[in-house]
Protein backbone atom coordinates (compact mmCIF):
# COMPACT_ATOMS: atom_id res chain seq x y z
CA UNK A 1 0.00 0.00 0.00
CA UNK A 2 1.49 3.34 -1.01
CA UNK A 3 1.40 6.38 1.26
CA UNK A 4 -1.41 8.88 0.81
CA UNK A 5 -0.64 12.24 -0.79
CA UNK A 6 -1.04 13.86 2.64
CA UNK A 7 1.50 11.48 4.20
CA UNK A 8 3.90 12.14 1.35
CA UNK A 9 3.56 15.91 1.79
CA UNK A 10 4.12 15.61 5.55
CA UNK A 11 7.25 13.56 4.94
CA UNK A 12 8.52 16.08 2.39
CA UNK A 13 7.79 18.93 4.79
CA UNK A 14 9.82 17.26 7.53
CA UNK A 15 12.70 16.52 5.16
CA UNK A 16 12.81 20.07 3.79
CA UNK A 17 12.60 21.57 7.25
CA UNK A 18 15.49 19.39 8.44
CA UNK A 19 17.57 20.43 5.42
CA UNK A 20 16.74 24.10 6.04
CA UNK A 21 17.78 23.88 9.68
CA UNK A 22 21.01 22.11 8.71
CA UNK A 23 21.82 24.83 6.16
CA UNK A 24 21.09 27.45 8.82
CA UNK A 25 23.42 25.72 11.29
CA UNK A 26 26.09 25.26 8.60
CA UNK A 27 26.02 29.00 7.94
CA UNK A 28 27.92 29.57 11.18
CA UNK A 29 30.78 27.28 10.09
CA UNK A 30 30.89 28.24 6.43
CA UNK A 31 33.36 30.41 4.57
CA UNK A 32 30.44 31.25 2.29
CA UNK A 33 27.42 31.96 4.49
CA UNK A 34 25.58 33.41 1.49
CA UNK A 35 25.38 29.94 -0.07
CA UNK A 36 23.88 28.53 3.14
CA UNK A 37 21.47 31.48 3.26
CA UNK A 38 20.30 30.66 -0.25
CA UNK A 39 19.93 26.99 0.65
CA UNK A 40 17.90 27.54 3.80
CA UNK A 41 15.60 29.99 2.02
CA UNK A 42 14.95 27.43 -0.73
CA UNK A 43 14.40 24.55 1.70
CA UNK A 44 12.06 26.59 3.89
CA UNK A 45 10.12 27.67 0.79
CA UNK A 46 9.72 24.01 -0.20
CA UNK A 47 8.62 23.06 3.32
CA UNK A 48 6.10 25.91 3.38
CA UNK A 49 4.73 24.86 -0.01
CA UNK A 50 4.34 21.26 1.19
CA UNK A 51 2.51 22.46 4.31
CA UNK A 52 0.18 24.62 2.23
CA UNK A 53 -0.53 21.76 -0.19
CA UNK A 54 -1.35 19.50 2.76
CA UNK A 55 -3.73 22.13 4.16
CA UNK A 56 -1.56 22.64 7.24
CA UNK A 57 -2.08 26.38 7.67
CA UNK A 58 -0.59 26.61 11.18
CA UNK A 59 2.48 24.67 10.10
CA UNK A 60 2.97 26.93 7.08
CA UNK A 61 2.70 29.98 9.35
CA UNK A 62 5.19 28.50 11.83
CA UNK A 63 7.68 27.78 9.07
CA UNK A 64 7.21 31.26 7.60
CA UNK A 65 7.98 32.81 10.99
CA UNK A 66 11.06 30.61 11.33
CA UNK A 67 12.25 31.63 7.87
CA UNK A 68 11.73 35.30 8.73
CA UNK A 69 13.76 34.84 11.92
CA UNK A 70 16.58 33.09 10.06
CA UNK A 71 16.65 35.89 7.47
CA UNK A 72 16.89 38.49 10.23
CA UNK A 73 19.78 36.62 11.84
CA UNK A 74 21.61 36.37 8.53
CA UNK A 75 21.15 40.06 7.80
CA UNK A 76 22.30 41.07 11.28
CA UNK A 77 25.31 38.76 11.50
CA UNK A 78 26.45 37.88 7.99
CA UNK A 79 25.30 40.47 5.47
CA UNK A 80 28.68 42.22 5.58
CA UNK A 81 30.48 39.13 4.20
Amino acid sequence: MSPSPDQTLRKQLAEYEALAEKAYDDMYESRSPAACYSDFKDYFASAIAAAQQAGMKEEAERLTKRLDHCRQVYRAQFSTF
